[in-house]
């Protein structure tokens, strides 16, 4: 049963949707303490995030850019805001989709459904690719190289399986921000090198040095 962590500090509104939630399959919990979010996520786990923006004197969009330090779990955004500019900050600040208030039930669950869907690893990408001896197992999200492995994050994850499907090319960074785009992950440019630095720092733990080449004015090679 997916799990779903339902962050809202109206608290007939919270209540309400934990009932919707639970009699629509899914398991719910709720935090204590705004604040600790980031915490709660990575010790809870949860298979999704449900982020009301305004939490009192807490910002939810500033507490989605914290989880995202150190998860990559999926995050709806819950606002009374609905201008095309408030949709377009929580997207690029770290949330996979945006529900404006009031909502219908039957959309806000469809919703829910299609970014759970969309978190997982794709049925037609291939479960295993190698490249210069190094494998990116695609539903286990990790990297392994001589009998050693690391996990990888969603993010990183997608960053690679697009890359080791195009090895010898020069991928632009334009490309892989607009695949990305394309698979609902919203990164900026800022962010793409944030998530390219992280992905060699993992390549070198497992003595793998140089395989992601910058290649100036132009992109990235493998």
């Amino acid at each position: 049963m997916e799990s779903i962590l339902v962050v809202e500090d109206d608290a007939l509104l919270r209540e309400e949707l934990c009932v919707l939630l639970r009699q629509n399959g899914f398991e719910t919990s709720v935090p204590d303490d705004f604040s600790e979010i980031p915490r709660i996520v990575e010790e809870k786990s949860p298979d999704l995030v449900l982020l009301d923006v305004q939490l009192g004197s807490v910002n939810g969009i500033t507490l989605c850019a914290r989880i995202r330090e150190t998860s990559e779990v999926p995050v709806i955004f819950l606002t009374g805001r609905s201008s095309a500019m408030d949709e377009l900050e929580c997207l690029t600040r770290g949330g996979d989709d945006f529900i404006a208030k009031p909502y219908q039930a039957p959309v806000l669950l469809a919703h829910i459904r299609a970014v759970l869907r969309r978190s997982k690893p794709k049925k037609q990408e291939k479960e295993q690719l190698c490249c210069q001896g190094v494998r990116l197992f695609v539903p286990e999200a990790c990297l392994e190289y001589r009998g050693q492995r690391v996990d990888l994050t969603r993010n990183e994850l997608k960053i690679l399986y697009y890359l080791f499907r195009h090895p010898g090319e020069i991928v632009s960074r334009g490309d892989l921000t607009e695949y990305l785009w394309d698979q609902d992950v919203f990164i900026d440019d800022n962010a793409l090198s944030v998530h390219m630095t992280r992905i060699r720092n993992k390549l070198s733990a497992l003595g793998v040095d140089h395989m992601i080449k910058t290649k100036r004015g132009m992109g990235y090679q493998v």
